[in-house]
């Protein structure tokens, strides 16, 4: 296989791939939640783990491409996103090397920060992916994935041209809507996270999958606090990133 990118430093090819059905439309960010580095290449390239990323990126910046960005390569599982349910079909898929929640999650090293900031540039221009559709693995799978986490620096990213960012509401007391409200002000919250593209049901019940898919909305976008807890500045957060999608 030859290297999609010269960004790449290495290729170590996965089998773990089949035919995309579209070209990709979407850049999904993940973290590995592996012991080591070692660890998580060899599981992306076992036959048997059925998983894999276009991209692996170290802890020290180097990129590793392990299946071609015109294959639809097995990252995203059960996912979705603004309709789309098979993520894998129109994405491509970055593991960025981190130990995770279980085991010793910790902040991105600037070399690996630069590394994928770099990498996601040259993908988004290459492909013509919006910015809004540079995505978290959390945010297409709620609950069931919660990386890269509330550490990655989005907001870094976001400067350099990558991704769709707003500064987050400062957190200040008030009213907020939490697991059990009930009624309109529920709708429209409900509402506005499936407009920008979660998979919540418009229900006009808070209930544990609104929790959920607030608490990916938050791990994202208001990082300083991930407590599902719809508060002003969650709220005032997803209404500005709304208003400032791209036309």
């Amino acid at each position: 296989m030859k290297a999609d990118t010269p960004l790449a430093g290495e290729v170590v090819a996965s089998p773990n791939h089949d035919a995309r059905r579209a070209p990709p439309d979407m850049l999904i960010l993940h973290y590995t939640g592996m012991v080591s580095a070692e660890a998580a290449l060899q599981r992306l390239s076992d036959p048997d783990a059925k998983v894999s990323a276009h991209y692996l990126i170290h802890e020290d910046g180097c990129i590793v491409q392990m299946v071609a960005e015109n294959r639809r390569a097995w990252h995203a599982g059960k996912s979705f996103w603004a309709g789309e349910e098979d993520i894998n079909a129109c994405s491509i898929g970055i593991e960025i090397v981190n130990p995770g929640h279980e085991i010793d999650y910790r902040a991105f090293p600037d070399a690996q920060v630069d590394a994928v900031t770099a990498l996601c540039l040259d993908i988004v221009r290459r492909h013509q992916i919006r910015p809004e559709r540079v995505l978290a693995h959390s945010d297409v799978a709620p609950g069931r994935k919660i990386d890269p986490g509330e550490k990655f620096p989005w907001a870094r990213l976001a400067s350099a041209g990558v991704g769709h960012w707003v500064e987050p509401e400062p957190i200040v007391s008030g009213r907020f809507l939490q697991e059990g409200a009930i009624g309109q002000p529920v709708e429209a919250l409900q509402t506005m996270l499936s407009l920008y593209g979660y998979n919540v049901p418009v229900t006009g019940a808070f209930d544990a999958a609104t929790t959920t898919v607030v608490e990916a909305f938050q791990r994202h976008f208001r990082p300083m606090k991930v407590d599902g807890v719809a508060d002003a500045s969650t709220i005032t957060t997803l209404h500005r990133l709304l208003t400032t999608l791209r036309k």
